[in-house]
């Protein structure tokens, strides 16, 4: 007998709720789903197997909609609602980093303020946040690494089927000197600026994102694109 996976009954509520609710981010918090965008948008694991990011990888389950950020509160700081946060473990070292996923819709990509100033805020935070238990006073070098992926359902003109990164780089202005990148590499904001189910010349991740994110593509079609094109299993 099959039975329909989460995945599934996730798309059918997409198809009859609006694109920016809470069963997109429900869908998104599928350990499938969120290998492509971490394989995507995190250096590290650019050539990992998908298989091997969402079973080995994506530790515990993803915190969706709701999850109140009230670290530094003392340092009169604001609270942060995030859409959702995992941690992953680096393919290398086993190291974990903090990733916050986000989703801004049609009218969120220009709330009043540059949307990716508010990524590379929400890093810092997460950096911040972790003076505190995990982080002893002094013990800098404890620092991990963070990142702030935004998924814009509907950009403007010119920036559609983009996915750009922001982080630290060393540049020598005088001398050549190479400090461990693992010293400095330490936060990366991305904005992944869909385009529609019918763009061209997409990658994999833009490629199923908008899909799973059209309101004209139905829930028997996106399900037929993940399992052709992206082997992510509907039934059990």
């Amino acid at each position: 007998m099959e039975f329909e996976t989460t995945i599934s009954k996730s798309i059918r509520t997409v198809d009859d709720s609006a694109r920016y609710d809470a069963a997109c981010r429900r869908l998104l918090s599928e350990k499938t789903i969120l290998a492509w965008i971490v394989k995507s948008c995190v250096e590290e694991f650019r050539d990992c197997d998908i298989n091997d990011i969402a079973s080995r990888y994506i530790e515990v389950e993803p915190q969706v909609s709701g999850t109140q950020d009230e670290t530094n509160t003392a340092a009169a700081e604001e609270t942060i609602i995030y859409d959702m946060h995992f941690t992953v473990s680096l393919p290398l070292s086993g190291e974990r980093i903090r990733i916050i996923l986000s989703v801004a819709g049609q009218h969120d990509f220009y709330p009043g303020y540059p949307l990716i100033k508010r990524g590379i805020y929400y890093c810092n935070r997460m950096i911040s946040a972790q003076y505190g238990p995990g982080l002893v006073a002094g013990h800098h070098g404890a620092i991990k690494k963070v990142a702030s992926i935004w998924i814009c359902v509907n950009p403007p003109k010119g920036l559609e089927n983009t996915i750009t990164s922001y982080s630290i780089t060393e540049k020598n202005q005088i001398g050549a000197v190479k400090e461990p990148v693992e010293n400095y590499d330490l936060m990366t904001a991305v904005m992944i600026c869909l385009g529609g189910p019918d763009s061209r010349n997409e990658n994999d991740v833009l490629r199923l994102l908008n899909v799973l994110f059209s309101s004209e593509t139905g829930a028997e079609e996106k399900q037929r694109v993940l399992q052709r094109d992206f082997n992510i299993s509907i039934m059990r």
